[in-house]
């Protein structure tokens, strides 16, 4: 198994900064693609950026040339820096890693969730 475990949410006013931080652990023989994901109260959960092992990102359009994904291979750690937040970016913010746990078996694990308040 693959455990994911987040850090870094908390309340910030808008226009403010935070990062993000989720480390995988346990039986990982690759991680393809790491990715954060947001559910807001009432909302589906939304894809926000994602990152393959190679390093190549992509983002949704709204959060686009304000947040910065980023991984560390070695540590098995994917980062979300959010800048300039808004009051709009409020929601849980959920980690998820897809990969193998062997060359035979693959592994798609989600973290518990980290809340994110952005204030007006």
């Amino acid at each position: 198994q693959v455990q994911l475990v987040e850090s870094g949410g908390g309340l910030v006013q808008a226009g403010g900064s935070l990062r993000l931080s989720c480390a995988a652990s346990g039986t990982i023989f690759r991680i393809n693609v790491m990715a954060w994901y947001r559910q807001a109260p009432g909302k589906q959960r939304e894809l926000v950026a994602t990152i393959i092992s190679g390093g190549t990102t992509n983002y949704a359009d709204s959060v686009k040339g304000r947040f910065t994904i980023s991984r560390d291979n070695a540590k098995n750690t994917v980062y979300l820096q959010m800048n300039s937040l808004k009051p709009e970016d409020t929601a849980v913010y959920y980690c998820n890693a897809k990969g193998l746990e062997s060359i035979v078996r693959p592994f798609d694990y989600w973290g518990q969730g980290t809340q994110v308040t952005v204030s007006s």
